[in-house]
C-alpha cells in the first residue's frame, strides 16, 4: 500500500505542473505611459479563433486602432515602441481591407465612449494560443496588445496611420493558482 501511495504521489508531481497552465487562455493588463493600469482583457482559444474580452478606461472618446505587436514589452518611456511593429509572422501587408493583408496582429478598431471606456469583445482567427501554430503569441520574445490614439485606416502599410501608442499590455498565459 505504501508503495502504491508513493507511486501515486510521484505521478501527481509530474502531472500537476502540466495542468497548472491552460494553453487555451491568456490575459493582458494594460498600462498607460506613466505605468498606471487602465484595463485588462482575457483571451480564449476557441473553434472560431481567439476571443478577446475586457475593457480599458481613460481613453479619448472615438475610434482607436487595436493591434497585437511583435514583442512582449511595454515600456512607457519609449511610447511603447518597445513592443515593436505589428505581429506579422506570415509577412502579409497591413490592413483588414488590404488585399495583400492582413498582419496577424491586425484587429478591428475599438471605440471609447464619452466616458473613456472601451468595451472589447471580438474574435480573431489570425493569432493563436496553441503552441506550434505559426501565429502562436507566446514565441520567445512574447507579444503585446496596443491601443492607439486614432483609428486604423485598415489599408496603409505598415501600421494603418493609427497614431501614437496610448496603452500597452503584455500577453501572459493564464495559470491556475
Amino acid at each position: 500500500m505504501q508503495r502504491l501511495t508513493l507511486s501515486a504521489v510521484a505521478a501527481l508531481a509530474l502531472v500537476i505542473p502540466a495542468m497548472a497552465q491552460d494553453p487555451g487562455t491568456a490575459m493582458a493588463t494594460f498600462i498607460d505611459a506613466q505605468g498606471a493600469e487602465v484595463g485588462s482583457v482575457i483571451l480564449a482559444q476557441g473553434g472560431s479563433g481567439v476571443t478577446i474580452v475586457g475593457d480599458l478606461t481613460d481613453q479619448t472618446a472615438g475610434e482607436h486602432g487595436f493591434h497585437f505587436h511583435e514583442t512582449g514589452s511595454c515600456d512607457g518611456a519609449t511610447g511603447f515602441e518597445s513592443a515593436g511593429g505589428h505581429f506579422n509572422p506570415t509577412t502579409h501587408q497591413h490592413g483588414l481591407e488590404n488585399p495583400e493583408g492582413p498582419h496577424a496582429g491586425d484587429l478591428p478598431n475599438v471605440t471609447a465612449g464619452e466616458d473613456g471606456i472601451v468595451a472589447v469583445n471580438l474574435t480573431t482567427d489570425t493569432i493563436s494560443l496553441t503552441e506550434g501554430d505559426p501565429a502562436y503569441v507566446f514565441d520567445t520574445d512574447g507579444t503585446a496588445l496596443v491601443i492607439h490614439a486614432g483609428p486604423d485606416d485598415n489599408v496603409t502599410d505598415p501600421a494603418g496611420n493609427s497614431g501614437d501608442r496610448m496603452a500597452c499590455a503584455v500577453i501572459e498565459a493564464n495559470t491556475v493558482p
